[in-house]
């Protein structure tokens, strides 16, 4: 009986274990899925405002003007998103604290050369040619590196996605071990029950032949009377007779 406590014991904490571990990688999940959101808005804003940089570049007098303030507008709802993925990111457990926050310093310098790059375009106040070499040196270099980033950015999302896939499969796992732990408790609940019903069972068992040895027992005492008192007419009935040999041989 104490062992089979003791096991059952056993398996409670672990599932209580195995359950408090389910709930926490559901939590880890919701959560990578709520950065994931703000990571996909900044993304196309970013792609977004890139290409409205390019296009500001080619144009003068009130529509480049009208062109920098949509920009500027984008740049600060960008910071606000970076601002709510860094907010994310740090509310997360270490190991997928760690992974976030390296991808938010890539956004953050990517969209430090959008600043640039509307800077840039705020000052350009000098000649055509200054602004064909603009165009034709740092716009490029910086174009190009903000394109080799959002490579960079594309597969540290595509390795994040797949975190997600292995923690979605982890949380399947434990689901699936949760359930076959609930199976076996019941399993080890019913084995109980039969136990106690053969241990009953055979307590009703050795009241029988207790009951059994007993009356053996006093048949056996019986048996021994009998012989004695059949002994003893016996012996009496042999008395007797040798009296009566006795007797009629004197006569």
């Amino acid at each position: 009986m104490v062992n089979r406590g003791g096991l059952r014991l056993r398996i409670g904490i672990s599932c209580s274990s195995e359950g408090f571990v389910a709930h926490l990688v559901i939590a880890i999940a919701t959560m990578s899925e709520v950065f994931e959101g703000y990571e996909r808005q900044y993304c196309e804003l970013s792609s977004n405002l890139s290409r409205k940089c390019t296009s500001a570049a080619h144009l003068d007098g009130e529509q480049k003007k009208q062109k920098i303030s949509e920009i500027k507008s984008g740049i600060d709802d960008a910071e606000a998103l970076i601002r709510k993925m860094d907010l994310e990111a740090r509310s997360l457990q270490p190991s997928v604290k760690g992974v976030l926050l390296a991808k938010l310093r890539e956004y953050k310098s990517d969209l430090n050369n959008l600043k640039s790059e509307v800077k840039n375009l705020t000052s350009a106040n000098a000649n055509q040619v200054a602004r064909e070499e603009l165009l034709e040196s740092g716009m490029k270099d910086t174009l190009m590196a903000s394109a080799d980033q959002r490579a960079r950015l594309l597969m540290s999302t595509d390795r994040l996605n797949q975190s997600s896939g292995r923690i979605k499969e982890s949380r399947k796992t434990m689901l699936e071990t949760e359930e076959l732990g609930v199976s076996i408790l019941q399993d080890l609940h019913l084995q109980r029950q039969s136990l106690l019903h053969a241990n009953n069972t055979l307590h009703g068992v050795d009241d029988n032949i207790g009951k059994s040895k007993k009356i053996l027992t006093t048949m056996s005492r019986r048996m021994s009377r009998n012989k004695w008192i059949v002994g003893t007419i016996i012996g009496v009935l042999i008395f007797a007779i040798i009296l009566i040999l006795v007797f009629k041989l004197k006569h």
